[in-house]
């Protein structure tokens, strides 16, 4: 067990500065060391920090794998991981070691539907170039073929990745009265997608037949570029793609031929590999390519209930608790 803090108190180590919701608890119940830098902490400094603490608040950037938590030692009792997603850390190593992993599912889900449908109306009807054209001192008239993009309202959406994400972009379109398709591993029962008069279709029909393609699936073996040059190819010349899922979910290389070769109309990323984007990559400063900092679930409320949650595993973790957001040990 790791060696206790002042009074018998947990030792935990958070990795960033999160919202107060979260650090106030985690500061009235531990002994914290926090992570004070706007960048993530460097890989030596990481496991230096984690040597001997009873629990970790990680985020994405941090990588948890079994040379981490050697570096912790026998004592570390929680992975607490302020995210949705948790490919940063290696949740069967975690459990080898009988280290639960906590994550903040569910707070973000309209949030990040919410910027995945910004993301989509920006790229449809041209707004940061629009904006740019402005500042630029371009704007001297109007005209009738000015900056035309494709209509949102009445038209086809593919969403790929069926999840509570994806179905609540799927509530968003209804409200647009566009014909909603979906892909996913296999088709959902008709109590879930009839609601939402949802078809499913294979991801070979789907993308042809798709005017806007939003992705929502989870980063595994089978999703990792998933959107490549073939699939790019399926695609409409007028369709935008929208990413908020995960970077790599997209081949970047594939994806800027496309754009190039306007085998598609656009493309919208919230998301990228890696990230940050490097600024040399073919698809920064292009005005068919919106690219925004990893920001779907940024807002107030939302950043503040995933770190209540984040801290509420950490917390539940170091006192030999069940975490309330856990992580399922992979089979």
């Amino acid at each position: 067990m790791a060696e206790s803090g002042r009074g018998g108190r947990p030792r935990v180590f958070v990795a960033r500065r999160i919202p107060d919701e979260g650090l106030e608890l985690i500061r009235a119940a531990c002994d914290l060391d926090l992570w004070e830098d706007e960048l993530p902490p460097p890989r030596d400094e990481l496991l230096r920090r984690v040597a001997g603490v009873d629990g970790v608040l990680t985020l994405l950037t941090d990588r948890v794998d079994d040379a981490f938590l050697d570096a912790a030692g026998p004592g570390l009792r929680v992975v607490s991981n302020y995210a949705v997603g948790f490919d940063n850390v290696d949740v069967a190593a975690c459990a080898r070691r009988g280290i639960p992993v906590g994550n903040t599912p569910g707070v973000l889900t309209e949030t990040t539907a919410d910027l995945a449908w910004t993301l989509l109306m920006a790229a449809a009807r041209r707004v940061p170039e629009g904006d740019r054209y402005v500042r630029a001192g371009a704007w001297k008239t109007w005209g009738p073929l000015l900056l035309l993009g494709p209509d949102v309202h009445g038209a086809t959406i593919g969403i790929v990745g069926f999840g509570r994400i994806g179905q609540a972009v799927a509530r968003r379109a209804r409200g647009f009265g566009m014909e909603i398709l979906y892909h996913d591993l296999t088709p959902l029962p008709a109590e879930v997608t009839e609601p939402l008069g949802a078809t499913y279709l294979p991801l070979e029909e789907l993308l042809p037949r798709s005017d806007f393609v939003s992705l929502h699936v989870n980063l595994s073996p089978q999703t990792r570029h998933l959107i490549n040059a073939e699939t790019l190819a399926w695609m409409r010349p007028t369709a935008v793609l929208v990413n908020t899922s995960r970077g790599p979910v997209i081949d970047q290389i594939a994806l800027a031929d496309a754009l190039d070769r306007r085998t598609i109309f656009a493309a919208a990323l919230d998301v990228t590999d890696p990230e940050p984007i490097p600024m040399n990559d073919r698809l920064v400063g292009r005005d068919d390519c919106l690219i925004v900092p990893h920001i779907a679930s940024a807002s107030r409320a939302t950043r503040g209930k995933m770190a209540e949650m984040a801290a509420a595993n950490l917390l539940a973790g170091v006192h030999g608790e069940t975490l309330p957001t856990e992580v399922p040990p992979p089979a």
